[in-house]
């Protein structure tokens, strides 16, 4: 193999049981699945941080959200960020971003607690370094990029979720023949569509075809830099990041009814009292998606016909990304590239769908929001599964490894590479999962600010809050963590705890922000 290439496919808000390869024998992706049949799959896959830019902030710097600093969506990734896609273009490698990014908080802005107070670091960036994600930038035309954005040497973006288009996906959109008020809409039940549901505005067919939908720009523009790459003679990293199947649930065109909501099955802990968990997730179960504080807020599965509409048209996006997908794997045989090409899939996180009475996201600790579908298929390697522990902090170290690229300093994750070439391999014995608020929100929503939880290679999963309330789960005898075991067996919760603090320290990050010259003797 050349340089290898790669291809780096990431959805939003995808959970780990939401693709055939895990066994979901409803949703459809054959393509998906002919990529896991020919890779390595990793089905015990843990993300870092269950929200979505701390978690995608730590798999493009391969360190935990308290290290690379984003612990939540109100604040931007360092633009000095040491990152694994710029060690490629370092490398040689030609670099591109076409999707959501995320690394800015240009869609999160409802999402940051004003702060009246100096900062604790100046890093002298320029006024608007932290402001290409936001979307009224884009509305008069593209603003000028910088050469490097977090590595990648070209980006288009679709910043938005749903049906609504803005970044460079809206321009692409309007020379497509799309009108500016079916793609610039409200994130309200003022959107228009063509076809909603009765009882949420979130579930509903966009104004346009499908031809217009984020899902077809990632696959289109993708396909486009591959090509350009191939022609120039260069070895290329593409990073094609889908904003579906995050809410708002909008499939366009043939994709928005393939699947028939009463054909949707429930969760099998839908009903669970969540009687020894932490009250603030009994008051989520409460709170209907109608009412939520806004349309991303974490609520409760309260309408069960409802929750399999969103089932319904979640599977919907997942069959239209994997068309994409399909798509662009084809064209990557065509220019016969594939033995060259390392692909990856993954989500930044999951989603509740029903779990414990709870919908959609946000400090719901649990396999819903905390798993994630994992594939890394290198042709040099066999075809493989493995239950050994995986974390979205490993991805970074391991592309590096498999195409000889040096790391950064403060690396975290751990290269998965050994496990690609025996399934009984183990590079970890735990993962750590972050999950983190400021503490003014926190106080004022009535939310723990700090979550910590601890999955071990023996099945045991605790999680400890700020509040000083925790839960312990036995994956292997309770998969769907449905008996807490923590408030009856004192012994296997201290025993639990010490666990977590070997794995903080573990964590503990002495990487240096800056470089410090070597003395020579």
């Amino acid at each position: 193999m050349r340089k290898p290439n790669v291809l780096f496919v990431i959805t939003d808000q995808h959970r780990a049981d939401h693709v055939g390869f895990m066994g979901n024998e409803t949703v459809r992706t054959p393509n998906l699945d002919a990529i896991a049949a020919r890779g390595t799959v990793f089905e015990n896959a843990w993300v870092s941080n269950p929200v979505c830019m701390p978690n995608r902030s730590t798999i493009m710097t391969g360190r935990m959200p308290s290290a690379h600093g984003v612990i939540f969506n109100d604040r931007s990734l360092e633009l000095g960020a040491a990152t694994h896609v710029r060690q490629f273009r370092n490398a040689g490698w030609r670099t591109a971003l076409f999707g959501k990014s995320h690394l800015q908080h240009g869609m999160s802005r409802n999402s940051v607690v004003e702060v009246d107070r100096a900062p604790t670091v100046d890093h002298g960036y320029p006024d608007g370094w932290d402001a290409l994600e936001h979307f009224e930038e884009y509305d008069a035309g593209v603003p000028e990029w910088p050469d490097d954005f977090y590595g990648f040497g070209h980006v288009e973006l679709a910043i938005d979720h749903g049906a609504r288009v803005t970044g460079h996906h809206l321009h692409w959109a309007l020379d497509k023949g799309a009108r500016y008020e079916d793609l610039v809409v409200p994130m309200s039940d003022e959107s228009p569509y063509r076809r909603r549901s009765d009882r949420w505005w979130q579930v509903y067919e966009p104004p346009y075809d499908e031809e217009i939908h984020s899902t077809n720009f990632v696959t289109e523009r993708t396909i486009a830099f591959i090509e350009d790459a191939v022609q120039a003679g260069e070895p290329w990293y593409a990073w094609a990041s889908f904003p579906d199947p995050h809410h708002p649930y909008t499939p366009p065109g043939q994709w928005f009814d393939r699947h028939d909501p009463v054909d949707m099955e429930l969760s099998a802990s839908l009903a669970d009292p969540l009687t020894h968990a932490p009250e603030y997730l009994r008051r989520f179960q409460t709170r209907a998606p109608q009412g939520q504080r806004q349309w991303v807020a974490p609520c409760g599965a309260t309408d069960h016909d409802l929750l399999q509409e969103c089932m319904a048209a979640n599977y919907g996006t997942i069959e239209f990304i994997d068309d994409g997908v399909g798509r662009i794997m084809a064209s990557i045989e065509a220019l016969g590239q594939t033995e060259d090409t390392i692909v990856v899939f993954t989500s930044d996180h999951g989603d509740m769908m029903g779990d414990h009475g709870l919908m959609l996201k946000g400090f719901m600790p649990f396999s819903g929001t905390m798993r994630v579908p994992m594939v890394i298929a290198d042709p040099r390697q066999e075809a493989d599964r493995t239950t050994s522990l995986a974390s979205s902090i490993d991805l970074g170290p391991t592309l590096m490894d498999l195409c000889g690229v040096a790391v950064h300093d403060g690396i975290q994750g751990a290269s998965l590479a050994p496990v690609l070439g025996d399934a009984t391999a183990s590079v970890r014995d735990h993962v750590l999962v972050e999950d983190d608020i400021r503490s003014e929100f926190a106080t004022h929503a009535r939310l723990p600010s700090r979550i910590r939880s601890v999955i071990s290679d023996d099945g045991l999963k605790y999680t400890r809050f700020s509040s000083g309330e925790s839960m312990l789960f036995d994956l292997k005898a309770d998969a769907h963590e449905l008996d807490e075991i923590g408030h009856r067996d004192p012994a296997a919760r201290s025993r639990a705890e010490s666990r977590l603090v070997d794995a903080l320290l573990a964590a503990t990050d002495d990487a240096r922000g800056a470089p410090v010259a070597s003395v020579v003797d």
